[in-house]
């Protein structure tokens, strides 16, 4: 499964941690990274997701490879700014959405219409997520909201 981790580009240690044990968490179980590719959460998801062994898929907003974290295994270079963020949800099975600003609020929402299931964890308090305290309960959130869904 590939899991699209969103949230902010510019963030605090505690909200770093928490990014990187979710995406420790997604290899772990055998999943895909899959965000925007540059910093914040995106990067301490790829670092933790790297750090289990797993792949990490990159959408960047710029049409430079090169712009991508140093943890992305797989950056694809769109050129299209923060039109790309549809694209990061739609390459998910589902979302998992940690801290963020507008940008982030903007895949929430796509993510609302591809109806992917979406685990938040100190993120916008809005419909459609489900709010988790821990990067465990985040993943079998997902597992078990895609599973249903099958």
């Amino acid at each position: 499964m590939r899991v699209s981790i969103i949230g902010g580009g510019t963030i605090d240690d505690e909200t770093a941690t928490i990014a990187e044990s979710v995406g420790e968490a997604v290899a772990t179980r055998g999943h895909t990274v899959v965000c925007g590719g540059l910093s914040g959460v995106m990067e301490a998801a790829c670092r933790g997701a790297q750090t289990a062994g797993g792949e990490t898929i990159g959408i960047l907003p710029t049409d430079r490879l090169e712009d991508a974290n140093e943890y992305v295994t797989t950056p694809i270079a769109t050129g299209i700014g923060h039109a790309r963020n549809p694209i990061v949800v739609m390459n998910g099975d589902a979302v998992i959405a940690i801290d963020g600003a507008g940008g982030t609020l903007s895949e929430i929402g796509f993510a609302t219409v591809f109806e992917k299931p979406i685990a938040g964890i100190n993120t916008h308090d809005v419909p459609y997520i489900h709010q988790v305290s821990s990067a465990a309960e985040a993943v079998t959130y997902i597992e078990e909201a895609v599973e249903t869904a099958d």
